[in-house]
């Protein structure tokens, strides 16, 4: 089997076992293709950043802010399209296959290889009905880095924790109240 889709497959197992294991051990292993990513002098670890896209019909899009990972002082990005129907992204001549669930719309983790400048890179959509492969151009702002928990996903999920919280405190203190009532 070739090395790539041994890595990606391990890198779906991962997904499959814990999405917390999947972006350390897949970015990582995609970075032995030669494909050099930006060196950050940031801690390894997870933070936001905005992109913008440009290119191809103007129907598509990318989640931005969006997440990247920044590993061995190198930068990686969690590109989300607005589509399920992309199936690889080539980006600096290397292809990167898809990371998310089937259904979901695509993502893909990528190597970050300029802040502040647009980076070619070539995504395969199949919405179409037959492949085709489309140029497109994604921008990195460096003056955008910020925590991971600006990204709205990460507020949404404290949102929903904070709900729960007062739907499961409620719930008790009624049962208090109404065991009092009783009395």
């Amino acid at each position: 089997m070739h090395k790539c889709r041994k890595i990606l497959a391990v890198c779906s197992l991962a997904a499959l076992l814990s999405a917390d294991v999947m972006p350390s051990v897949c970015l990582a292993a995609q970075n032995t293709t030669g494909t050099e990513a930006v060196e950050f002098n940031s801690e390894d670890g997870e933070y936001s950043i905005q992109v913008d896209l440009e290119g191809g019909s103007g129907k598509a899009s990318v989640t931005s802010p969006t997440l990247f990972t920044v590993e061995d002082g190198h930068g990686y990005a969690r590109i989300q399209w607005s589509s399920s129907n992309y199936d690889y992204m080539i980006v600096d001549g290397e292809k990167y296959l898809p990371t998310n669930e089937e259904g979901m719309n695509s993502v893909f983790e990528i190597p970050i290889l300029a802040l502040d400048e647009p980076v070619s890179v070539i995504a395969d959509t199949t919405a179409m009905g037959a492949p085709h492969e489309i140029d497109y151009t994604l921008t990195f702002y460096s003056d955008s880095i910020g925590s991971k928990s600006q990204l709205p996903q990460e507020a949404a999920k404290r949102v929903v924790a904070v709900a729960m919280a007062i739907i499961v405190g409620g719930g008790i203190l009624n049962h208090f109240v109404n065991k009092k009532r009783r009395c």
